[in-house]
């Protein structure tokens, strides 16, 4: 006579990184391998499912900023869902569960519901990937401390604290803001901000990776030109004229300008 299973309720919240799949933690990857069943986000890189055993049920559940597969609401109650069904659920969501993932909300559901929840923190795209251009948010003489912004509020609009960030000498980091670049611009040049420089990066660390520089005057047209989009990090402030480019951009115009000077 074949044994029945108990089954325990887990639920292990796992953090996948900024994109690579190399970058998740090996507590994460770990919780992969003993997974009954996975919900994966869209921003979590599907090459990490090959670690997860071929009898565990896969689910995706998308939620990538205005493209929501489906309602968070329902995400919740399929996690209560899977895990008395399956045993331990692992919710595999980009960067870190905790910042801007929704994942504190999930945790607190499932354990209303009598699941026992684990975290797994994973590497944030906020620092990661400025890091992986050679951006550091902060540096001895430059930047004593930096802001991490939603550009777009659970209403859909500007976040208020893009104008607070505005008027500090910190570096400003925006996720999620590609759609409200514009305003963004406009809120920095109103506290005098429009040469400041701007580092641009869509699918950090991935081999699609794109990015671009520029000031904040300019930063809707570098955009334009560069072909970026979402998902994307937004640095604002002088640290990100540190990245090669915007080095060698710079250097190419002082160049340009000794030359005219020298006719």
């Amino acid at each position: 006579m074949s044994k029945i299973r108990a089954i325990h309720p887990t639920l292990s919240l796992v953090g996948a990184g900024p994109g690579d799949p190399d970058l998740i933690t090996l507590k994460g990857l770990k919780a992969l391998q003993s997974a009954d069943c996975v919900l994966y986000d869209a921003l979590a890189n599907d090459a990490l499912l090959e670690h997860v055993p071929t009898t565990a049920v896969r689910i995706y559940v998308g939620k990538r900023a205005g493209q929501h597969k489906m309602p968070q609401e329902e995400i919740n109650r399929l996690i209560v869902e899977c895990a008395r069904k399956y045993g331990h659920v692992v919710r595999l969501k980009g960067g870190d569960p905790y910042i801007f993932g929704r994942g504190h909300e999930e945790q607190m559901y499932a354990e209303q519901h009598g699941v026992r929840v684990k975290l797994v923190p994973g590497i944030s795209s906020i620092n990661a990937v400025p890091a992986l251009q050679s951006v550091p948010l902060t540096r001895r003489g430059i930047s004593e401390s930096f802001w991490v912004i939603t550009g777009t509020t659970r209403q859909g609009q500007i976040s208020a604290d893009i104008a607070l960030a505005a008027q500090s000498s910190a570096t400003v980091v925006v996720l999620m803001g590609m759609s409200k670049l514009r305003q963004i611009r406009e809120v920095f040049a109103q506290h005098g901000k429009q040469d400041t420089p701007v580092a641009i990066i869509q699918n950090g660390s991935l081999p699609e990776e794109k990015v671009g520089v520029s000031t904040v005057r300019t930063v809707c047209e570098m955009v334009e030109q560069e072909g970026l989009s979402s998902p994307a990090v937004i640095v604002i402030g002088e640290v990100a004229a540190l990245h090669p480019a915007y080095v060698s951009a710079a250097v190419r115009k002082e160049l340009a300008y000794s030359s005219v000077a020298s006719v």
